[in-house]
């Protein structure tokens, strides 16, 4: 089973250390501007870099889902390549950020995009192996007849 899904997981734990690394810039920048926890403002270069640390991990959790959904029911190599754009996207998105608020909206979109693509193939795969399981019916099948 796990080497069935390798490329998810390479693609999972890459964005797992992207996470680790935004944090790790997150007490950086609170050590520079000596915002001392529990508070999450300061220096605007600090609100601009928590800010898109925060944002990246209220992202996360759809990220992985329609990786993985995407991966398991429409197609792995499809999916972890929209998933290392993925983590690309966000990388613009945070440093983007860090520099100025307008600096996030390339990275952004660029998320936005990929994230719409593979909730787009997500739903495909699943409502595909829905037809198939529970009517005998397979889209993929049909297409592959046709040509």
């Amino acid at each position: 089973m796990a080497g069935s899904s390798v490329l998810l997981v390479a693609v999972s734990l890459l964005s797992a250390f992207q996470q680790i690394h935004f944090a790790w810039l997150v007490g950086n920048s609170r050590l520079k501007h000596k915002v001392v926890p529990p508070a999450v403002t300061g220096a605007p270069e600090f609100d601009r870099t928590f800010r898109a640390q925060q944002n990246c991990v209220e992202f996360y959790p759809v990220f992985l889902t329609v990786l993985w959904t995407a991966g398991w029911f429409f197609n792995q190599e499809v999916a972890s390549l929209l998933g290392v754009l993925y983590v690309f996207a966000r990388y613009k998105y945070f440093h983007g950020y860090v520099q100025s608020a307008k600096g996030r909206l390339t990275g952004f979109y660029l998320n936005l995009i990929i994230l719409i693509c593979l909730l787009t193939l997500a739903v495909a795969g699943v409502v595909n192996s829905f037809l198939d399981e529970y009517l005998d019916f397979s889209v993929v099948k049909k297409l592959h007849k046709l040509f």
